[in-house]
């Protein structure tokens, strides 16, 4: 096994395709020596939202492209490759397939390891890719198809400690924008409205604030802004409820972050590191809350580089490269999984009718 591993890592879960390249290193951070994404916004833009038949033709038709842009930028040739790894799930079937099946068949070629990783532990794991932090750590994910508090005990070792009940937060941020008038994708864009709003004009609601423990809910607050468009006959309105979702948003947080504090710290954890992941984490206000509620608690806030936010391959080929320190390879004939989960003995809880 090489002394300092080269990972090539693939992502193609959603509208990304993505292939990164980094190296193992002695400080324990690893070195991204290519980190390319392709996303796929204007393919889907007129459409207001993803369509997987067409995502998953472009990932097709680009990742050759893509992994020989990764290759060339990083200087490594391809029998330097010590593993290849690849998103398995979750995600749209029909996009992860193309990701796999290519890794698969690569891995095939260069007879080295082949490594299938879980979407949301590359989100887990991301900040490992700038800074040492000492397992365990809280965990808040936030992204277009997940908004979880987790406590991450090391590799492929989770405990959920809250979950969101029905919409994830960056699907109610894509929808609020949506109703707003803002195109797709509108959930970063959302952010740049608010700032020019006055955040107390509307008051919306904040759903399973006060009981719940730290899981979420948002798509009572969707009802509310759904309700509130109907009304709105100027610019600066839009510009008003922009400012007062951000700051809902914010608020919920802020509240939920607190008693997440107390359910990660009844294991008698003595390091605090609170981790905020997922694409959701690149937005500013929300950053700048949770090191509020974070300084308060005796927490240390903890977020990925703006660009390891989003969707990227450089985090799925951080979990490969822990994976191949510990052998930990797949078989060949490993199958995409659309619904894999980080804590699977967590209970499902969404849809109607969830007791709380």
């Amino acid at each position: 096994m090489n002394k300092s591993p080269i990972i090539l890592g693939i992502e193609t879960s959603c509208d990304e395709t993505a292939v990164s390249i980094i190296q193992d290193n002695e400080s324990g951070i690893p070195k991204i020596l290519s980190n390319i994404v392709s996303s796929q916004f204007d393919i889907h833009k007129e459409f207001g939202g993803v369509v997987p038949e067409l995502a998953a033709r472009s990932h097709v038709e680009k990742i050759n492209l893509i992994a020989k842009k990764a290759l060339d930028e990083s200087g490594v040739t391809l029998d330097k490759i010590s593993a290849v790894a690849a998103t398995s799930g979750p995600g749209l079937i029909i996009c992860l397939s193309v990701g796999l099946n290519f890794a698969k068949s690569l891995a095939s070629s260069l007879k080295v390891p082949f490594i299938g990783v879980n979407h949301l532990e590359g989100h887990a794991l991301s900040p490992r890719l700038q800074t040492n932090i000492n397992y365990p750590y809280l965990l808040l994910l936030i992204s277009g198809g997940h908004s979880q508090f987790l406590s991450v005990n090391g590799l492929g070792s989770y405990t959920r400690l809250g979950t969101t009940i029905d919409d994830a937060l960056g699907e109610a941020f894509d929808k609020t924008a949506k109703l707003l008038g803002i195109e797709f994708p509108g959930g970063p864009k959302l952010e740049k409205f608010a700032e020019k709003g006055d955040p107390s004009k509307f008051k919306l609601p904040k759903p399973i604030i006060n009981k719940g423990g730290c899981n979420l809910s948002f798509a009572g607050l969707k009802t509310a802004i759904l309700r509130v468009t109907k009304y709105i006959n100027s610019e600066q309105e839009k510009y008003d409820l922009a400012a007062s979702f951000q700051k809902t948003i914010e608020d919920i947080l802020y509240i939920k972050s607190k008693i997440a504090f107390k359910e990660f710290l009844k294991n008698s954890f003595k390091e605090r590191f609170f981790v905020v992941a997922g694409g959701v984490a690149a937005n500013k206000g929300i950053r700048k809350k949770i090191i509020e509620v974070s300084n308060e608690n005796g927490f240390r806030a903890i977020f990925p580089d703006i660009k390891l936010c989003g969707d990227n391959a450089a985090m799925i080929a951080l979990v490969g490269l822990e994976k191949y320190k510990i052998k930990k390879f797949n078989n060949i004939d490993l199958e995409a999984s659309p619904r894999l989960a980080l804590d699977t003995s967590a209970k499902f809880l969404k849809g109607a009718g969830v007791k709380l």
